[in-house]
């Protein structure tokens, strides 16, 4: 294997005990993708994020959950930043994904590091009637269930993600699904998770994040589908833009998570937050 360390770090938290664990592993060359699907199964986190170096604060970055690589990934790529600005200082890191280049802005204030990345430009369609009937059936969710002011949706900023609103916090708090069902969906429709969410305050979300594709029942913070969330509010005409969104997240699991996305008028979407070390 390639020259380099693995970290372990938790993303959208300054608490070991919250936030969502990564892998990131910086190295002078990037292994080979065997050698780095066998770290990430290993390691057993959602994901592990593998940097090297191009030139100057620019990387290559790619992905690896326990199963599969993924295309893109924003806690890992918030622990990353975090820890580049740990290793380099503060400054935008410039990371050539598989989905285009990530600029993430590191800013240190009084010890703590922040990250804070711009998704590359978001889109989003309508979820077909039969994929959000399939989703609600493995769910056990009703269509009653659902919060008609933010209809489904496939959106994207970065990788795919169905959206589905609960229409009360019960509901969204009570998550017991059929794994097998969801993934078979999910691998046939490309979604990286399902988002679910539940529209607290106008800019405040409760979120649960299912993961059967990466092997993983849920996910406790979800940087991607933050993102992909900011991207359809906005370009649906959802939510007025310049706006700042808080998104809680991993509460129900006992790692709570805080994930604040930027959303521009235009352009990509800023996710941003906190990491720390995960204990030994």
């Amino acid at each position: 294997m390639a020259s380099g360390s693995l970290h372990r770090m938790t993303a959208f938290t300054q608490d070991p005990l919250g936030g969502n664990p990564a892998g990131v592993w910086i190295g002078d060359e990037m292994p080979s993708s065997e050698t780095m699907l066998t770290v990430a199964a290993e390691l057993g986190f959602s994901e592990t994020a593998f940097l090297a170096p191009t030139s100057g604060r620019a990387r290559t970055i790619r992905y690896f959950s326990p199963m599969a690589e993924v295309p893109f990934c924003g806690h890992a790529t918030i622990a990353a930043g975090v820890l580049l600005g740990k290793s380099e200082g503060p400054g935008t890191y410039e990371l050539a994904s598989p989905v285009g280049t990530i600029p993430v802005a590191v800013t240190t204030n009084n010890g703590e590091v922040r990250a804070a990345l711009t998704s590359v430009e978001p889109r989003h369609e309508p979820a077909r009637a039969e994929v959000v009937a399939e989703a609600l059936a493995a769910l056990g969710w009703a269509t009653a269930d659902l919060d008609p002011t933010i209809p489904a949706a496939a959106a994207f900023a970065g990788n795919w993600h169905l959206v589905l609103a609960a229409a009360t916090p019960r509901r969204l708090e009570n998550l017991d699904y059929d794994f097998d069902r969801l993934q078979r969906l999910m691998l046939d429709e490309d979604f990286t998770t399902v988002q679910l969410v539940w529209r607290q305050a106008e800019h405040t979300f409760q979120s649960r994040n299912p993961f059967p594709v990466g092997g993983i029942v849920e996910d406790p913070a979800t940087g991607a589908a933050a993102a992909a969330l900011g991207g359809y509010l906005r370009d649906a005409g959802l939510l007025a833009a310049p706006a700042t969104l808080a998104i809680h997240q991993g509460e129900t699991m006992g790692r709570p998570s805080l994930l604040t996305v930027d959303i521009p008028a235009e352009g990509g979407i800023v996710v941003s937050g906190t990491a720390v070390d995960l204990p030994a």
